[in-house]
């Protein structure tokens, strides 16, 4: 299993001067992909509720995800760059369509395109996006990715977007750059089986997560398609303390337990995982030295 890392982006690290630097340390640590995610507006009194609880006060204040993935792309040159995750209805896929075949260049082929549909019904009316369409612009989004990004002339007449016969370049330089899904529903995993090339999980529970898969892997060979990768999110907090319920709540303890988690999963046939430190660490340098503490523990107990 590959071994990834968020990149700086939300709260006291939502400063763009810091990616570069962040990303290339982490290049040299030996992660193996970054990762943004994306806020676009963080409600005083939300409509809908924070999955899992009270939205964290880092996500009051954040870097664009493309933005920080180009400032990542040009400091390094191995890792992989993906969003786990970007809302794709909140975008005129056009406009991601442009964004991510140009990062794609820059990056020399490294980018993963994660999507999802977001828990927040106020960003989707901050872009004026009916929330109860939000799955049907999702599936248009990806019909449009794939036109765009094919042999040109290209078009598409759709529910929601109508794009002429004509021109679209730059290509991306991955002949089929790859499109990861998230969401945890029957309908998203439906998604994932018959669109997607991966998922992008969250940390669960071992017996959770393997449930998960195997739906995914139904819904995919039900569809005629191969197996679908997996990019699983660990948001981290990480503390001296022994958490006695490891399986309830993975990531949250000390770095041991975190490693013993993601072993775990990699049993489970997870192809990457990432470390998402900004929510346990306050500074540059703490975040820093504790990724670079979780990937040598990695290593040495593998």
């Amino acid at each position: 299993m590959r071994l990834g890392l968020a990149l700086p982006q939300f709260g006291p690290f939502a400063d763009p001067t810091l990616v570069p630097a962040i990303a290339a340390e982490a290049e040299a640590l030996g992660f193996e992909s970054l990762w943004t995610g994306e806020r676009v507006h963080a409600a005083t009194a939300p409509s809908t509720p924070y999955p899992g609880g009270t939205m964290p006060e880092q996500f009051r204040s954040g870097l664009d995800p493309m933005l920080v993935l180009t400032l990542a792309a040009s400091a390094t040159t191995r890792p992989r760059l993906g969003t786990s995750t970007l809302n794709a209805p909140l975008h005129p896929p056009i406009h991601l369509a442009r964004s991510l075949a140009g990062l794609d260049r820059l990056s020399d082929g490294r980018v993963i395109a994660g999507f999802g549909l977001g828990w927040s019904r106020d960003e989707y009316d901050a872009v004026a996006v009916p929330w109860r369409e939000r799955g049907a612009r999702l599936d248009e989004t990806l019909d449009v990715l794939e036109s765009l990004w094919a042999a040109d002339p290209v078009q598409h007449d759709g529910r929601f977007w109508t794009i002429s016969p004509g021109d679209f370049g730059p290509k991306p330089v991955q002949q089929h750059l790859p499109i990861y899904l998230g969401g945890r529903s029957p309908a998203a995993f439906r998604r994932v089986g018959r669109r997607a090339d991966g998922w992008l999980g969250v940390a669960l529970p071992a017996e959770a997560l393997r449930g998960a898969l195997a739906s995914i892997a139904d819904q995919a060979r039900d569809a005629g398609r191969g197996p679908i990768a997996t990019a699983l999110r660990i948001n981290a907090a990480v503390h001296a303390a022994v958490h006695a319920a490891v399986t309830a709540k993975p990531g949250v303890g000390p770095v041991e337990q975190l490693v013993d988690y993601l072993h775990e999963v990699a049993e489970l046939g997870i192809d990457d995982a990432f470390v998402d430190l900004q929510f346990t660490t306050s500074t540059p340098a703490e975040l820093l030295d504790l990724a670079a503490r979780i990937r040598t523990a990695f290593e040495t107990t593998a």
